[in-house]
């Protein structure tokens, strides 16, 4: 019987648990790999080449969308499933643009779960039911809705979206020129250039904007003013 393999990136260790009890309790799917961190998710991808990432989007040090950004185009070949608490149309309509192949909320079945894993692994899209909903009402009122995210693109490189993240999470520049490999120089060349980018001049609004974006969670940083 084929075995789906699957990678968990999902940062809280008892959820993480539970996904893997769950589809490890089906007898067609196999988790091969856990990851903690956005970037640790795409290092595993590479490494593992797994049919399915399950993948949560509030990701401390790579955010799920970027990390499912550089998953996607590392390794075409996996499909991408997101499983978040946040199902709001901006978060589904991002993670369409990028490619991800579904989307579920948190509070799916155990049943859905593994469906969504089966149906993504076979080339099929799949979302929560209260999802689809809203989707195909969009499509009707604006078939083209999709399509215009696809081309408006990413305002953001993903190396200039992995600096402001480790911005936004309070690290130092030469905490992120750790985290990154690179040179403390480098980074403040990205910081100037996401400022100048986004018209924005200080590390507080950098983090506002991040917050607004969906690059990080208002938990994350707490101390804003």
């Amino acid at each position: 019987m084929k075995r789906i393999t699957v990678l968990l990136a999902e940062d809280h260790t008892v959820v993480r648990e539970g996904l893997r009890a769950l589809l490890d309790a089906e007898g067609d799917i196999v988790v091969i790999g856990e990851a903690a961190t956005g970037r640790q998710a795409v290092a595993l991808t590479r490494k593992l080449r797994p049919a399915v990432v399950v993948m949560d989007l509030a990701m401390p040090l790579l955010n799920g969308l970027e990390a499912t950004r550089q998953i996607l185009k590392a390794v075409p070949g996996t499909r991408v499933l997101v499983l978040s608490a946040h199902g709001d149309d901006a978060y589904v309509e991002r993670v369409i643009a990028l490619g991800a192949s579904g989307f579920l909320i948190k509070q799916t079945s155990a049943h859905i779960l593994a469906r969504a894993v089966r149906e993504v692994e076979s080339g099929n899209a799949f979302f929560s039911p209260s999802i689809a909903k809203r989707l195909h009402n969009h499509s009707e009122k604006s078939p083209d809705r999709v399509a215009l995210l696809k081309r408006k693109g990413v305002r953001l490189s993903s190396r200039e979206a992995e600096v402001l993240q480790l911005i936004a999470e309070g690290q130092a520049n030469k905490q992120v020129a750790a985290e990154l490999g690179i040179s403390v120089k480098t980074v403040e060349k990205h910081r100037q250039r996401l400022m100048e980018k986004l018209d924005i001049h200080d590390t507080a609004g950098l983090t506002r904007y991040a917050i607004a974006a969906g690059i990080i969670e208002s938990s994350v940083q707490m101390t804003i003013v």
